[in-house]
């Protein structure tokens, strides 16, 4: 066993003792949680991308990395698993917790107590769901990082942010009861919840435990769609959205994703074109990321709350994820990969700037300019003069153009570089029957949503900062730091599309070619002579 498979075991182990750690600290040493807190993070990521860069060279076979937790070989024990997607996304949560943390330090993580832990163990529960390889583990992680996101949701408590956690408790306390139903089900059909031991046997299931486990499949599904916030079941996402705050927000963004992520992992393997069950739920999966849609753009015409905008430009990435999985198409997998990156970059950019924006406001000048767009007033033109623009207007102004941009898919941005590639795979029809109905209905789709985007974003950007008489907000150095930061990594994926993509590819391949992930889980070799060692 490499020395560096025990790194595996890293980014959960290091939030767990840190988020301990952090609860004996006095709640009045700010400065110190903070430091301990981001030193871990950063450690976390520095964990990840060398995990990545392992998962991507030659130095592990296959690819992937198999931590045996006790030295059990799987099935029977826990296995952690990290492949190039996984390893992507750590490095994504990583990323994006320790630039979520910074914006948070001079005024959200003090109010409240515990943030610092809470943050850790939410850490915990996201790296612990894209490494885990066991259905149960899976519900274990889901529930301390749900546990976490209950307590940062309503951190700096107010009604609203009650009245949405509460919701979003429910919402979620359900989705919880479906999952552990699902899981029930499926090991009562197949007697495994290791992944790849469940897809090995899924060929040798008489017609009874097959369609047993389809339906546990379907039921552990919808737990997912919910945090994927398919509609119908993404009604909580808005509201939740726009009452968090903005640090905890930008995590919620990531959150979403896991729910995609598993759906991904899961149903490629089981029922993959390389599967026993090919081709089962895909068409449900289209269509449901399809009303996901166009909900989702529906939702951003029809607000004028740059939080609940937000939380629908959420809602446009999941459906567009959904239904790129639900197409089953290999040559549109590494494309939707790429724009699960963009969009969660721009989103969480644009959750930390709606408090900046709201800043700059004023809402009497905003209530005027809404009842002169409503009856159509007209103004005598005054002479032009010339307006110097100070400059945390102009940074906020740009921020704002930047997250629209991307989240509306035009150019030269990486919205645009991910929409483009998705049309592309989309019309590339290269058989004989050519580009597909469904193709060409998502491909419109699309194209419409992107239109609605821009529509909702740039009436809201005119209004808050230029007809309402936007004033120079007092921004502090973390705050523009933390929203270039995810600005620029999106600006940084645009420069490099073609490693990016070049990876993605690679990552995208080893998920419809599960052969070699189920071979190198289950034939794991242990460690002989050390306790936990089985035959």
């Amino acid at each position: 066993m490499s020395w560096t498979q025990n790194l595996i075991l890293l980014p959960v182990l290091l939030p767990l003792l840190c988020g301990a750690l952090l609860i004996l600290i006095n709640e009045s040493r700010h400065q110190l949680k903070f430091a301990i807190n981001m030193t871990s993070v950063l450690l976390m990521l520095a964990v990840a991308i060398t995990l990545l860069v392992q998962a991507d060279g030659d130095l592990w076979e296959g690819n992937i990395g198999v931590y045996l937790a006790g030295n059990w070989m799987a099935p029977f024990g826990i296995a952690l698993v990290v492949d190039r997607l996984a390893a992507l996304m750590l490095v994504m949560t990583a990323g994006m917790g320790a630039i979520a943390l910074l914006y948070s330090m001079l005024r959200w993580s003090r109010i409240g107590v515990h943030f610092h832990s809470l943050f850790q163990f939410l850490l915990m529960g996201l790296n612990g769901a894209f490494l885990t390889h066991d259905l149960f583990n899976l519900f274990v992680f889901f529930e301390v990082m749900l546990a976490a996101s209950y307590g940062l949701l309503l951190h700096g408590y107010n009604l609203n942010r009650i009245r949405a956690g509460m919701q979003f408790i429910a919402v979620n306390l359900v989705a919880s009861l479906l999952f552990l139903i699902g899981v029930a089900l499926i090991y009562a059909a197949a007697g495994t919840l290791n992944m790849a031991d469940l897809s090995a046997k899924l060929g040798g299931l008489d017609q009874d435990d097959l369609m047993l486990l389809k339906i546990g499949a379907s039921v552990l599904a919808i737990a997912f769609l919910i945090k994927s916030a398919m509609w119908p079941l993404g009604f909580w996402l808005p509201t939740t959205y726009s009452a968090a705050s903005p640090p905890v927000a930008a995590m919620l963004v990531l959150m979403t994703k896991v729910g995609v992520y598993v759906l991904l992992r899961l149903w490629l393997l089981l029922f993959g074109e390389e599967g026993a069950e090919p081709g089962f739920g895909f068409e449900v999966l289209y269509w449901g990321g399809m009303f996901t849609l166009f909900f989702g753009a529906a939702g951003m015409l029809s607000t004028d709350q740059h939080g609940r905008l937000a939380g629908y430009a959420a809602i446009i990435s999941s459906g567009t994820l959904l239904a790129v999985l639900g197409l089953d198409k290999p040559e549109l997998l590494a494309s939707g990969l790429y724009y699960l990156v963009s969009s969660t970059l721009a989103v969480a950019a644009y959750m930390l700037l709606i408090e900046l924006l709201e800043r700059s406001r004023n809402p009497v000048e905003a209530m005027l300019a809404i009842t002169k767009e409503a009856f159509d007033f007209e103004e005598a033109p005054d002479q032009p003069v010339g307006v110097g623009i100070p400059g945390a207007l102009a940074f906020v102004g740009l921020a704002f153009f930047a997250c629209a941009i991307i989240i509306a898919g035009l150019p030269p941005l990486s919205g645009f570089i991910a929409k483009f590639s998705l049309l592309h795979g989309l019309l590339d029809g290269t058989g004989a029957e050519g580009v597909d109905l469904h193709s060409w209905l998502f491909g419109g789709l699309l194209l419409v949503v992107g239109f609605a985007s821009i529509i909702a974003l740039t009436r809201n950007g005119v209004r808050t900062l230029w007809a309402s008489g936007a004033k120079p907000a007092r921004l502090q150095p973390s705050e523009v730091a933390s929203v270039s930061l995810y600005l620029l990594l999106a600006v940084v994926i645009t420069f490099q599309a073609t490693p990016v993509f070049d990876f993605l590819q690679r990552a995208s391949t080893d998920l419809q070619q599960p052969a070699n992930y189920i071979e190198r889980v289950l034939n794991a070799p242990v460690l002989p002579g050390v306790l936990g060692d089985n035959p």
